[in-house]
């Protein structure tokens, strides 16, 4: 007679299970059970199920089944990578109703600012939309729902979405209107708010708040791509990889729109981006424009150059005192504008790592939405540094007791670098100011500036590199 034994609470619970993970049309199966002893075995296997990637001659045919009230996940970072082709097939399908993932919303005659045109996008939920200005009137009208995410929070819900975990807590956006709740999703015809964003839930880590945030996934994710094999895998080109990556992962239906596509073998195995299992159909871009938002040619060296204005000496001052904070092998995110500028001074005898893109998040000068830079500013360990003009037209003041715009991080920052003075920040003591510019006395400051301060009693020139 064979002998059995029995098996322990925990042995029965992973050796008797049997479970199905379905993702993208993957079947993974484990089973186990209680066998003779002493030979006691179990098996698992995973497969998937037979699904090729399907191409397509003609981009519409490749998204014409795309109902009205979908949410798309389109990939593309301003107006690079975008999949232009896809994007102008939904104008000739007519697809409405649309809620539209993606980091912009175009440009308003480019990218999905054509779907804004024709108001067949009901939703965006995005990052940055400041260059579309048809984007700002449809949504201060009441016309469009607008949901804001800082940039890294926006990546890491699609991100999240594909690798299927539900939620994630970050500390990007603690004391914001994204935990706090409140910000303007939809506006009444009258300019009251219809639909507000509600109040994210916060947990502490190690002592520190995090909020957290919900995966994003989708009904079809529009895709460009580089190049595609013939099995389906893909490869992106440089920086248009951006979004497009996590997106592939991250919805119901994948339609991948390439420049190229090439025979199997091409692509060793570890150059492939996204392989074919998450990879639905393939359509082959006719034309491609590959707009640049904001050309800039540079100058001929024959070219006399203009002489500098005033408001160009002061903001000239500001850049030549923020470049003395670079350090030798410092890391160093530059905001646009004056910060990015900063670059240009940087001493010839360190080195400097720079990371120009800061994740803005804002609609432009007629909407008051979240400022820059959110994911950045919430980071552990990072310096924070503000360079602005002291004073707003008409000299009011920009340094306040209180902040009266929606916050972009809470008690982040640790420096303030103006055209008249610096100052220190502390969280708790507040606002010191450590160095001046020539002619000026701590008095001139305080009429210009909208709270105290405390003076150090090292106070100093303003330096300028």
């Amino acid at each position: 007679m064979a002998s059995f034994r029995i098996l322990s609470k925990s042995e029965q619970f992973h050796r008797n299970i049997s479970s199905v993970r379905r993702q993208k049309g993957v079947l993974s199966m484990q089973y186990g059970k209680c066998v003779p002893h002493p030979r006691v075995c179990g098996c698992c296997f995973s497969t998937s199920c037979p699904r090729d990637a399907r191409f397509f001659t003609d981009p519409t045919e490749a998204v014409k089944d795309i109902p009205d009230g979908s949410t798309l996940l389109v990939g593309g970072f301003g107006l690079c990578g975008i999949p232009e082709n896809l994007i102008g097939s939904l104008l000739k399908t007519g697809v409405k109703g649309i809620t539209a993932v993606s980091n912009n919303a175009g440009v308003d005659n480019f990218g999905l600012g054509l779907l804004l045109r024709t108001k067949q996008i009901k939703r965006m939920i995005s990052s940055y939309v400041g260059e579309n200005a048809e984007f700002e009137r449809q949504y201060l009208s009441g016309e469009l729902e607008v949901e804001l995410t800082p940039q890294g929070t926006l990546a890491e819900r699609v991100r999240a979405g594909g690798a299927g975990v539900p939620a994630f807590f970050t500390p990007t956006g603690y004391g914001t209107l994204i935990q706090e709740g409140g910000s303007p999703i939809k506006y009444n015809t009258d300019g009251s708010v219809a639909i507000a964003s509600k109040k994210r839930e916060v947990r502490e880590f190690n002592g520190i708040h995090y909020v957290m945030e919900r995966a994003i996934t989708g009904d079809f994710a529009l895709i460009k791509a580089w190049k595609a094999d013939r099995a389906g895998n893909i490869v992106f080109r440089k920086t248009a990889r951006n979004f497009n990556q996590p997106m592939c992962k991250a919805a119901k239906v994948t339609v991948v729109e390439v420049e190229e596509i090439v025979d199997v073998g091409t692509f060793a195995p570890e150059d492939i981006h996204v392989p074919s299992i998450y990879v639905d159909r393939i359509v082959k871009g006719a034309v491609y424009e590959k707009r640049i938002e904001k050309r800039t040619v540079q100058k001929g060296s024959m070219e006399t150059p203009k002489p500098k204005r005033k408001a160009d000496l002061l903001r000239e001052r500001i850049i030549r005192r923020a470049a003395l904070e670079f350090q030798d092998g410092m890391y160093a995110n530059l905001g646009i504008g004056i910060p990015m500028l900063a670059s240009n001074f940087i001493n010839s005898d360190i080195t400097v790592h720079l990371q120009s893109e800061n994740g803005l998040l804002g609609l432009g000068k007629m909407v008051k939405g979240m400022g820059g830079a959110m994911d950045l500013v919430a980071s552990a360990g990072t310096k924070v540094v503000v360079t602005m003009e002291h004073s707003a037209k008409g000299d009011k003041h920009k340094i306040l007791e209180s902040c009266t715009l929606p916050l972009t991080g809470k008690q982040c920052v640790d420096r303030i670098i103006t055209e008249k003075a610096v100052f220190d920040v502390d969280k708790a003591s507040g606002l010191t100011l450590i160095e001046i510019w020539e002619g000026l006395t701590p008095d001139d400051i305080r009429a210009c500036t909208g709270t105290d301060f405390a003076v150090s009693p090292n106070l100093r020139p303003m330096q300028q590199i």
